[in-house]
């Protein structure tokens, strides 16, 4: 659409861009002034009715500074996410090149490249022609495709790397095979005895030399050109990534190889020697390593494609009286969905007709099949048991609960923590680093090392090149995130974004709501004690007519009550929801409004003849409201929300992971008190408005240090937003879902102890890596440039050197993968109920 693109004319270095906000000619007219101050700018010209911006430079366009311009006015620029594909990065160096050259394409706001998934998401204004991006990246030297956002999820459980595994085994059988005969050649002498002396009685040294020049070429021209193709032009660009250290450092060996082989007199004495067999086995060295970590990496993506798998492919649908077996992606909306026993549901939506059990363990982690029946909701991806269901169509495709995981498992996979600034930094600089201490060590060696100088320069200087590793470092962060997250999304907890991980680690204090947090959500009427001239039936049945308008748990419970008592209800009219005090209704023309205590001191009642026996009711865990009729105080209601099964057991998991537990709520303090008094609760906060949980919030925060707020309602939202991490209950509002970062898809509070303890193995796995990614380099570099060689004599091989540089990265991923293994603090508690201080409320 015109209004949602950005164009450009080169020739007049003229571009165009919407904004969005303006609503009058003074808007236009300050965008425009904000544009024309920006250095280069020639003209603007800003339209009202199209919502568009054009701008001419003198020179380049610079649409990153016309953005802010616009922005520091008070408007914006439609931005949009867009996800690549990248394919050709080996090392850390590599993402970072894809990075700084997507960050340079004109407006991009932000760019993140994540090593392990192979994947790129820019923040771009709307409308950027993605062919932009593509070109940015070949540019860089590397592949990427567009990911649309209906296929991400495919694209994700793909396995796209499956082609370059078994070309990479191809590759690394062929060259085990010519690099075998050169080793044996080369370094049989250090094995068996005699093997040279055989040689030269044989081809002689000068056959064998020229046999293994043979093999050697073979192997750097076939499977190891991949280093050379990719290697060679990023040095050219001044660019070197891993794929340059292994390129120079076997050309360097086989160069001299090739000299000494050839023309030996352009070598001093006694530095004619020959390294293929160095050159050869780096190759097959650093292609195993590859392998190994390529099928280390699939295993990370695992998650995803579970998840994936989840969705069947088809799905029953009744057309026109008949069942008809369509593509899932075919049903709509209000489409009756056929569930047979044993298939998977296809979409969200409600049961209309017949019962089953329903395994919902992928999504809520529950084991216990849930009973399904007419009017129960069911779950795209859950499966049927032993009855035959029809399900009417609610949520199709991108929408569904299960597209919604994989998306959040996609975004916490592909995020960055704070403390990938670190290694980020690290790797603008290393492999030119690297590149520098080979050639310190080249000179070094030559000037000040022993005879023959040049052949260990040569040694010194190649072993450098080769046992630097950007691979673990890229790796070290993203492979962790990758199964940690991963692994949380099989306990039923979905990071949203990948720096929750690291917030969430380091919390303090857990805020958590009461009602549907530490409740079922489902209050039961317990007590309805009528005041002094109102019969009890009458008054209950005004005050559930009011209650049937409210979706509030509490007024649930009153209707409930009502229809057990068998009254009936009259319809309720000029409806009015108080937020944080009450509601208020016209009932057969008379005024009912029902609330808090705070609600009738604020409409002038006096509570003092309700006020011992609400206090008692309190004491007890019971919620104490009241209602008052045609200006008159009618009523005290009593209702007890029990707490649920696991909540005990989840209080005294968070206190043995040292955090201190608060409870924040709009409730009654006196029950408040009395439920924190049972589970050992540390602070209480009661009888606040949405507002003043946010301000509770804010004061523990000042107090206690990093804070992680629970909740599941609307009037949580705002206090999960303000909190450091919030984590909501996933059987909760679709707000309290959309304003946290991490979602608890079972409901249960046992998900909070879970969330942490995942949260501190994935970051103390992360730093694991990060340890061992720089020690080894901070460590075996010096080593190979010769620093042990005045102690001991010790020179350290190519070979081995290729050697431990594969096994780093190796390394690395399988201590990622240790965390497919961790298992849930919950699943202890499950089997060993953890005590509680105090009676369990009921």
């Amino acid at each position: 659409m015109e209004t949602s693109s950005i164009r450009s004319d080169p020739a007049s270095h003229t571009l165009a861009f919407p904004v969005e906000g303006m609503t009058c000619a003074s808007c236009t007219g300050r965008v425009e002034r904000a544009l024309k101050a920006v250095p280069g700018v020639e003209r603007a010209d800003v339209k009202l009715a199209t919502s568009r911006a054009t701008v001419t430079f003198s020179g380049t366009p610079d649409l990153a500074s016309a953005i802010r311009a616009v922005e520091a006015a008070g408007y914006a620029v439609p931005g949009e996410s867009l996800d690549l594909a990248i394919s050709g990065m080996s090392c850390a160096s590599c993402a970072g090149r894809v990075e700084r050259a997507l960050g340079a394409v004109p407006g991009m706001r932000e760019a993140s490249v994540n090593l392990a998934t192979q994947r790129a998401r820019v923040l771009a204004p709307r409308g950027t022609d993605p062919a932009s991006l593509v070109d940015a990246v070949a540019k860089a030297g590397y592949e990427a495709r567009l990911l649309r956002p209906e296929t991400r999820g495919e694209a994700a459980a793909e396995d796209r790397q499956a082609p370059d595994r078994a070309a990479l085994s191809r590759q690394l059988t062929l060259a085990a095979l010519l690099a075998a005969p050169v080793f044996v050649l080369e370094m049989g002498s250090h094995l068996f005895m005699g093997v040279h002396a055989a040689i030269g009685r044989t081809i002689g040294m000068q056959g064998s030399w020229i046999l293994q020049f043979a093999l050697t070429l073979a192997i750097l021209a076939g499977p190891g050109r991949r280093f050379y193709a990719r290697g060679v032009p990023a040095l050219l660009k001044g660019a070197p990534d891993m794929n340059s250290l292994v390129a120079v450092g076997t050309a360097a060996a086989f160069g001299h190889s090739l000299v000494a082989t050839f023309a030996p007199a352009m070598l001093p004495p006694g530095a004619v020697n020959v390294y293929y067999e160095a050159a050869a086995v780096i190759v097959v060295l650093v292609l195993l390593g590859r392998l190994l970590e390529a099928r280390a990496k699939g295993r990370t993506s695992a998650a995803i494609r579970r998840l994936v798998e989840l969705a069947p492919r088809t799905a029953h649908v009744l057309r026109d009286g008949r069942e008809v077996e369509i593509a899932v992606g075919e049903v709509a909306t209000g489409d009756l969905v056929s569930v047979r026993p044993g298939e998977r549901m296809p979409v969200d939506g409600t049961v209309t007709a017949g019962w089953s059990f329903v395994d919902e363990s992928m999504i809520t982690g529950e084991p216990v099949p849930a009973r399904k029946e007419t009017g129960s909701p069911v779950v795209g991806g859950t499966v049927n048991g032993n009855g035959a269901l029809t399900v009417r169509a609610g949520k199709v495709g991108a929408e569904t609960v299960l597209a919604q995981i994989i998306r959040m498992v996609e975004d916490a996979q592909g995020g960055k923590l704070p403390i990938q600034a670190i290694v980020d930094r690290v790797t603008l600089w290393f492999v030119p680093a690297i590149f520098a201490i080979a050639a310190l060590t080249f000179l070094a060696w030559l000037v000040f090392g022993p005879e023959p100088a040049l052949t260990h320069a040569l040694v010194g200087a190649v072993a450098v090149l080769i046992i630097a590793c950007p691979c673990a470092m890229g790796l070290a962060t993203p492979t962790s995130i990758m199964v940690g997250t991963g692994r949380a999304a099989q306990m039923g907890i979905l990071f949203r974004k990948g720096e929750a991980l690291q917030t969430l680690r380091d919390a303090k204090v857990v805020a958590l709501d009461k009602t549907g947090t530490l409740t079922l959500g489902r209050p039961e009427l317990t007590q309805f004690t009528p005041a002094a001239g109102f019969e009890r039936d009458e008054a209950l049945a005004l005050v559930a007519a009011v209650e049937t308008r409210s979706e509030h748990p509490i007024a649930r419970a009153v209707v409930e009550a009502a229809g057990r008592a068998g009254l009936v209800l009259a319809q309720a009219q000029a409806f009015e929801a108080v937020p944080g005090f009450g509601v208020r209704a016209l009932v057969s023309g008379r005024r009912v409004e029902i609330g808090a205590d705070r609600f009738m001191e604020e409409l002038g009642h006096d509570l003092a003849p309700l006020r011992e026996a609400a206090g008692r009711l309190g004491d007890a865990g019971q919620s104490p409201l009241y209602a008052a009729i045609d200006g008159r105080l009618a009523a005290s209601i009593a209702v007890s929300d029990p707490l649920k099964e696991t909540t005990p057991a989840a209080i005294a998991a968070l206190h043995a992971l040292g955090l201190k537990v608060a409870m924040i709520t709009g409730d009654n303090a006196r029950t408040a008190e009395a439920i924190a008094r049972r589970l050992g609760i540390d602070e209480v906060v009661a009888e606040v408005l949405p507002a003043g949980k946010v301000e509770a919030v804010k004061d523990l925060k000042r107090r206690c240090g990093t804070l992680a707020f629970v909740g599941d309602g609307i009037n949580d939202a705002p206090a999960l937003a303000s909190a450091d991490i919030g984590l909501a209950i996933g059987t909760g509002t679709d707000i309290a879902i959309e304003a946290a970062d991490v979602v608890l898809m079972s409901g249960s509070l046992a998900g909070v102890a879970d969330a942490i303890a995942i949260s501190k193995a994935t970051i103390g796995n992360i730093r694991q890596n990060l340890f061992w990614a720089f020690a080894y380099n901070v460590a075996l570099v010096p080593v190979a440039a010769g620093v042990l060689y005045p102690v001991n004599g010790m020179q350290l091989s190519p070979i081995l050197a290729a050697g431990a540089m594969a096994l780093s990265s190796v390394f690395v991923v399988s201590n990622a993968l240790r965390l497919k293994t961790f298992k849930a603090p919950s699943a202890g508690a499950a089997q060993a109920p953890a005590p509680v201080r105090g009676p369990v409320a009921a």
